[in-house]
């Protein structure tokens, strides 16, 4: 039977997409109520020290000029953040650069640029030494720690048996290193947003992935009762982790609106997002693999060591993925956080999973290649029957039913094993694979569904659409439980005057919202059934809570898994890599709208592309900062980085995560994307290379001088 236009699994255009096109689709930094005043904000220009003075002599004399806040006068908090990085102005300390040190106000965006150029702040004290400050990260260093927890609250240290012996006595070993850079989120829309407040009441449009938190940190840091405070967050222009949290672009927009009694406006110029919205930390990673001579493994160890800030540890959970993919009797998976003088890190696109993927499953290909094992034999014979380092059996598990579909499609069985046997001129040609996992989450959610006299539906929920099509999908869900078309379900999202629901990330927004909504849509379709009487005018309004399921502890793993192919060619004349083609097949639940999952996966594969190919940052040593801190120097792919890629899926429907058996598929498409690259890299050239990006400059010197290829 063909799929009706509300059938879950149909593409169904975003119902959004025309005013998005049309301009129609308002983001923060487009709302301009009547007096607004524009917010520019003055960054650090050391990387550590104290503030001594703050000079606005000369910048409140230039026209348009209205305040500018200090860390001297600012207002002050009810109570501190729970996140040192919005405890901005509260202090004279600078605990990294680009940390702000003032905002300046003004009557035009051009004016208040101005301003804030004028500027002038002093650090230390006259004729002190400038304070010393330390943003190298080296697996030596004498602050490095062993933490508690990683993010996620994932233990940071987990054994079992004795790996060290089981490493020593194997037949087969590989003790390898890799390094993954810095890495910036970079959304398309930057931080923005647009204060309001009058009447003892605060509403803030704002460009985050979930205006409850804003709401919550905006009243305990202003002494407003929640109920007076709005966001609103209805069209998002991305995120991808880094408006996962509230920033300090929206307390400080908060701050003047208070202050001056009008509404302000702030949107952060790009070159300050690596600085104060997070960044996905440096990892250096040592994978210790020890297997019999047939590949099955009898040791996995994985130490992870990266870095935090000085004011909150934030660590990169990048040893996690080992404790998931393969079976070993003996493991030992830990990590080492250095804090230095450096902004806090934070999320980034499949946080942990994607550093740790990329390492884990290199190594992997370097185990396959001592051995002479096909690299997908090698992962189907180590795949486990229940999740490795907890037990527990898995809700669903296709990481095989993705590797041999994807190995089909690809052509891989075509596949001259040998590294640097296919060569076209100057060009040499590899592939390679990497498989993928990222944990399938479901929070509590709210949502309600009222039926209308006229046979419509409005369908409420706070959920926030950041580009991904989760307003689309929703609405898929809603008249698929109503079993009404598509075209009867209206949707509100983005706004705190609805029903509260949990913030876009950690892959787990549609799973949690549709939960909600898919049990609203249900019992109103009991309730309309059991009511024997018209409709009032007002229609008839059920409400739906999932606290108690969702909170409740799973006795199952549950994941998602995948498998990316790549194709490669090497130019060995200038040692550039370009992608020919790439694959990736996901099992990834029930898919609840093929075009926007579609999207979703390619979107995430190219991320993992520009990961190994383009993107990476470097911290100065000297300054104290990221050196590539806008998109004219941190490179991501453009089009013509982009040739053939391939996004499928299995059919898998996994009931014991949510009603509609969905997983997450936004973070999924990045895991293991850049080993792919990688694999194929080593496959083309014979060359292993262990850090990431693989440009040129590290390509080149390597192929200089080496044996021509067979």
């Amino acid at each position: 039977m063909a799929a009706t236009p509300h059938t879950l699994g149909a593409p169904a255009e975003r119902i959004e997409g025309r005013d998005k096109v049309t301009g129609a689709a308002r983001y923060a930094a487009e709302h301009t109520p009547p007096g607004c005043l524009h917010a520019w904000p003055v960054a650090a220009g050391v990387a550590c020290g104290r503030v001594t003075a703050v000079d606005t002599a000369a910048a409140l004399a230039l026209p348009g000029a209205v305040a500018v806040l200090t860390p001297f006068d600012a207002p002050r908090f009810a109570a501190p953040p729970d996140d040192a990085e919005l405890d901005v102005l509260q202090y004279d300390a600078v605990p990294h650069r680009g940390w702000y040190v003032a905002l300046a106000l003004a009557e035009t965006p051009e004016a208040a640029r101005a301003v804030a150029a004028a500027v002038r702040v002093a650090y230390a004290d006259p004729g002190d030494e400038p304070e010393p400050h330390d943003v190298v990260l080296a697996e030596d260093h004498p602050e490095a720690y062993t933490p508690e927890k990683a993010n996620g609250g994932q233990p940071g240290h987990r054994e079992r048996g004795d790996a060290a012996a089981a490493f020593a006595a194997a037949p087969v070993r590989v003790d390898t290193a890799y390094r993954v850079p810095p890495l910036h989120n970079h959304p398309m829309e930057p931080h923005a947003a647009t204060a309001h407040y009058s009447g003892g009441r605060l509403t803030v449009y704002d460009s985050c992935q979930g205006g409850n938190a804003v709401r919550s940190v905006l009243a305990t840091l202003f002494d407003l009762p929640e109920e007076r405070v709005t966001v609103v967050a209805e069209h998002v222009g991305g995120g991808f982790g880094s408006k996962g949290t509230p920033r300090p672009h929206v307390v400080l927009a908060a701050m003047a609106a208070i202050r001056t009694g009008r509404p302000v406006k702030l949107a952060l110029p790009r070159r300050h997002l690596p600085a104060v919205t997070g960044h996905r930390a440096p990892t250096l990673h040592r994978l210790r693999l020890g297997a019999e001579r047939d590949g099955t493994l009898t040791s996995l160890s994985h130490e992870v060591t990266t870095h935090t800030s000085r004011i909150a540890e934030f660590v990169e959970q990048a040893a996690v993925p080992a404790r998931v993919m393969y079976g070993s009797p003996h493991s030992l998976t830990t990590h080492r956080v250095v804090p230095l003088d450096v902004p806090t890190p934070s999320w980034m696109r499949a946080p942990g999973e994607t550093p740790g993927m990329y390492a884990l499953e290199s190594a992997m290909d370097e185990l396959a290649d001592a051995l002479g094992m096909d690299p997908v034999e090698l992962r189907v014979r180590n795949d486990p029957a229940t999740e490795p380092d907890s037990g527990r059996p898995f809700s669903s598990r296709n990481l095989v039913g993705c590797l041999h579909e994807g190995a089909r499609r690809f052509g891989w069985a075509d596949r001259d094993p040998r590294p640097g046997a296919r060569r076209e001129g100057p060009l040499l040609i590899g592939s390679g694979v990497a498989a993928a996992t990222y944990p399938a989450y479901a929070a509590p959610s709210t949502a309600s569904a009222t039926a209308h006299p006229g046979g419509t539906y409005t369908v409420r929920v706070n959920a926030t659409d950041i580009g991904t099509g989760a307003r689309t999908v929703l609405a898929q869900v809603a008249a698929a439980a109503l079993a009404v078309p598509l075209d009867a379900v209206r949707i509100e999202i983005g706004s705190t005057r609805l029903p509260r629901a949990p913030l876009a990330g950690g892959s787990s927004g549609t799973a949690s919202w549709g939960w909600a909504v898919h049990r609203a849509c249900t019992d109103l379709t009991a309730a309309l059934a059991a009511r024997p009487h018209p409709l009032p005018a007002d229609g008839l309004t059920v409400t739906a809570d999932t606290s108690d399921e969702a909170r409740r502890t799973p006795p199952y793993a549950r994941h998602a898994f995948g498998a990316h192919f790549a194709e490669v060619q090497v130019d060995t004349v200038t040692g550039e890599v370009r992608l020919r083609r790439m694959l990736g097949v996901f099992a990834a639940g029930r898919v609840l709208n093929a075009r926007t999952a579609r999207s979703q996966l390619v979107g995430g594969m190219i991320m993992g592309i520009g990961m190994a190919l383009t993107e990476g940052s470097t911290m100065d040593a000297a300054h104290g900062d990221f050196t590539e801190s806008d998109l004219a120097s941190y490179h991501v792919p453009a089009h013509a980085d982009v040739t053939a890629v391939e996004a499928h899926w299995i059919d898998e429907e996994d009931r014991l995560l949510n009603p509609m058996g969905s997983k997450g598929i936004g973070e999924i498409g990045t895991v293991g994307a850049a080993a792919a690259v990688g694999n194929a890299v080593h496959h083309a050239t014979g060359v292993r290379f262990r850090e990431l990006p693989l440009t040129p400059d590290r390509i080149l010197p390597a192929l200089v001088g080496a044996a021509p290829p067979h």
